[in-house]
């Protein structure tokens, strides 16, 4: 009864519309009263979500991200993605979908990247003749990119939610693999449809060019490997490499670039400290949703139960991409990696699924839920930047579905590819 009572309060409180963080607290408080346990066990492991120092890399990281997005380091990346793409059929579209993936490196978050390249890209764009829906479906698809790219914050969040015992310099290397094939199918699906509506193609610059725009971008992309080079060589910790992170950034954008003015340098601070006190919320209200499935003994019955149906793997792995397609579309991402690491993770483990691979499997399926209604709330930023309704943009949105599933599904049966990275750098 305990268990129904959680799932249906989460629910029905999602339902009206409740942000996802209150729901999950509500769902766990009142919960607790019904098991009669004390108030105060709800607050303590609500504390208990965000006392891990892991957790610290993120909103260090996020910090980073918004300086070297204040600092014009995201105008520096899109000249250059322009210059290796932008040749392309469909060019601005091309230009967009590698842009996200330079992004991505810095930001280390879908939403960033479809903020950032989006606001920039998206009206560009539409200026120059492309359908809005055709912008749009571009940007939000490319952003997904950034999640898998080193240095994702869902990446460490997985590590947290699976007890610290997964190395995040591992998952950072798990996912290039996956986040350059994602990358491919979005840029072959924007290519099809951009000669399908007859776009434009723009004139190569030429390698003088290219190579001018690589240098003034190199900084920028050079945090990618201060942050992976330093954690994969045993030099930082996640948190110590968020920390140079954000060290150097300060020092690209206002001593190199000299592009960050005091006015851009609060707002960064602001922009930062609001997203971070939105996603440790979530993790908080969250941790205490995960202990009360713990102490419910949520996971061991979700093996059970998952163990009658089939003993393939296979089987196993279909099983859990569908539930995890299903709850992406009303759950935002944290809270989906919080709850259903607990609960799945075991079940992979079982079946001998690589903690790694599954981590990747998990961020991948959470990230098409970004993309997704009805709490799609990539999608809903970049309808938001192209002006046009979701209905509109959901008619043609589903060529860029079947090539982030044709990635999850590689990702998910084919082992070595998110795996030999990692296995060949240690």
């Amino acid at each position: 009864m305990a268990i129904s009572i959680l799932f249906f309060v989460f629910l029905i409180l999602l339902l009206l519309g409740v942000p996802v963080a209150f729901a999950l607290a509500s769902a766990s408080f009142v919960t607790v009263l019904y098991l009669g346990l004390p108030a105060h066990v709800f607050v303590i492991e609500t504390v208990a979500g965000t006392d891990s120092s892991t957790l610290i890399a993120i909103p260090l990281f996020i910090f980073a991200g918004q300086l070297m997005m204040s600092g014009g380091i995201s105008a520096k990346l899109i000249a250059l993605a322009s210059a290796f793409v932008g040749h392309i059929r469909g060019g601005l579209g091309q230009v967009n979908v590698l842009s996200c993936l330079f992004f991505g490196g810095v930001s280390g978050s879908a939403l960033a990247d479809v903020s950032a390249v989006g606001g920039a890209m998206i009206p560009q764009m539409v200026k120059r003749g492309y359908d809005r829906d055709y912008a749009v479906n571009v940007t939000v698809a490319s952003a997904l990119v950034a999640l898998l790219v080193p240095p994702s914050h869902n990446l460490i969040l997985y590590s947290a939610s699976a007890g610290g015992s997964i190395s995040i310099a591992d998952l950072f290397a798990a996912g290039i693999i996956p986040a350059l094939l994602l990358m491919l199918s979005v840029m072959i699906t924007a290519y099809i449809i951009a000669r399908k509506r007859g776009y434009e193609t723009a004139k190569f610059p030429g390698l003088q060019e290219l190579a001018i725009r690589f240098i003034a971008a190199l900084p920028g992309l050079l945090l990618i490997f201060v942050i992976f080079g330093g954690i994969r060589a045993g030099i930082f910790t996640a948190v110590e490499s968020a920390s140079v992170a954000v060290l150097y950034a300060l020092a690209v954008t206002a001593l190199l670039y000299r592009d960050l003015p005091w006015s851009e340098f609060f707002a960064a601070c602001m922009r930062a400290a609001k997203m971070s006190g939105v996603i440790l919320f979530v993790i908080s209200s969250a941790a205490a949703f995960g202990w009360l499935m713990a102490y419910l003994e949520v996971p061991t019955k979700a093996v059970e139960a998952i163990s009658a149906l089939t003993d393939s793997p296979l089987g196993i792995l279909i099983l859990i991409n569908i539930a995890l397609l299903i709850l992406g579309t009303f759950m935002d991402m944290a809270p989906l990696i919080i709850i259903c690491t607990p609960i799945f993770l075991p079940i992979a483990k079982a079946f001998s699924i690589d903690p790694v691979q599954f981590g990747i499997i998990l961020v991948l399926n959470a990230g098409i839920g970004l993309i997704t209604p009805p709490v799609g709330s990539v999608l809903f930023v970049g309808t938001a930047i192209g002006k046009i309704s979701i209905a509109q943009t959901l008619k043609t949105l589903w060529p860029f579905y079947i090539a982030g599933l044709a990635v999850l599904i590689l990702v998910a049966y084919v082992p070595i590819i998110s795996l030999w990275l990692p296995n060949l750098l240690k």
